[in-house]
């Protein structure tokens, strides 16, 4: 077993090199926001989608349009809005009268990389029509199916600071999203660091391809190959099965404060997020750190809370945190 490892560590080693130039690359653009840059990475290698929630202003657009610039991947922004329809994203099918047909007009959705922009402006068919696609990584127009090409990220963002003429996502749509991540103003240096380079009338920044789609599909591979011992599998079990029934683990206090717990695709988002921050890291094994880091991105929109919890102020988050604190690590 320890020649195993051994030899998923070296592969691990080799094939992730790529990450720190991807890293360098993007930082040529962002300043900061190693967090968010971070799990996009994880988001991408383990096949997953990201909802991000951060206020106005914070490079969310930016980031991502320059990840894909540095995986040299198509990208297409999508501003949500109350009156976009399902075809504005998937796309539909023209009539030609010359000629009495019918042909395919392909929608944005087409592409390797998305931007949602302000998810939770466009009404309940709109997120349907892309939640289905991401889940699906297929789209039906007319009587026709089309595979999305891979890789294939979605990132959606929501404003928290607005939520007049919104439609929030349901819990069991955001239940799709491998990640949630909160984003926070930068530090007083990195926004020194900004303005310096945002002093410009005309920012142009000069943004080479890193590596290629197929870059991203063979590390995924590897990402698999990623040891995770049976010890830290039942550990994810038992920080997911706490949010469901905390009596078992001595937490009864939480008992009354989680309406629902996390679903099963808690347990196997953790699995593979763990996995792909693994890698990124350079590793081929997983340690509890890394299902720590990870975790509550992955569990954050999972665990929704009781009107107790409202009424005493407690979030989704200081349960999870309670949870990661309680359960004994392996």
């Amino acid at each position: 077993m320890a020649e195993g490892i051994s030899a998923i560590n070296e592969k691990v080693a080799k094939e992730s090199v790529f990450v720190q130039r991807l890293k360098t690359e993007i930082q040529k653009v962002i300043v900061g926001q190693h967090y968010l840059i971070d799990r996009l990475l994880v988001g991408i290698l383990a096949n997953g989608h990201i909802l991000v929630e951060g206020v106005p202003g914070l490079a969310k657009t930016l980031s991502i349009r320059t990840l894909a610039q540095a995986i040299n991947t198509k990208f297409q922004r999508i501003q949500f809005t109350p009156d976009l329809l399902p075809a504005d994203i998937i796309g539909t099918l023209v009539y030609n009268p010359k000629e009495g047909t019918f042909t395919t007009k392909k929608g944005p959705i087409f592409s390797n990389v998305i931007l949602a922009d302000e998810i939770n402006r466009a009404p309940a068919k709109v997120q349907s029509a892309l939640l289905e696609a991401m889940q699906e990584r297929e789209v039906t127009i007319g009587l026709e199916t089309f595979k999305l090409d891979q890789p294939f990220l979605v990132m959606a963002t929501q404003n928290p600071i607005e939520h007049e003429g919104t439609y929030p996502l349901p819990e069991a749509q955001v239940d799709r999203f491998m990640l949630k991540i909160m984003i926070t103003y930068p530090t007083i240096e990195e926004e020194h660091e900004i303005l310096k380079r945002m002093s410009f009338t005309q920012n142009k920044f000069e943004l080479k391809s890193v590596i290629e789609p197929e870059d991203i599909l063979n590390a995924r591979s590897v990402v698999d190959e990623i040891y995770i011992d049976e010890k830290l599998e039942k550990y994810i079990l038992d920080i997911v099965f706490a949010t469901r029934e905390p009596e078992k683990y001595k937490l009864d206090e939480l008992a009354s404060l989680i309406q629902y717990g996390a679903s099963p695709r808690a347990t196997i988002y953790l699995r593979l997020a763990a996995k792909a921050y693994a890698f990124i890291q350079g590793r081929g094994y997983v340690t509890p750190q890394d299902i720590k880091s990870i975790g509550m991105d992955v569990l954050r929109h999972r665990v929704t809370i009781s009107y107790e919890a409202e009424s005493e102020e407690k979030t989704g988050e200081d349960i999870i945190k309670k949870i990661f604190d309680e359960i004994e690590v392996p």
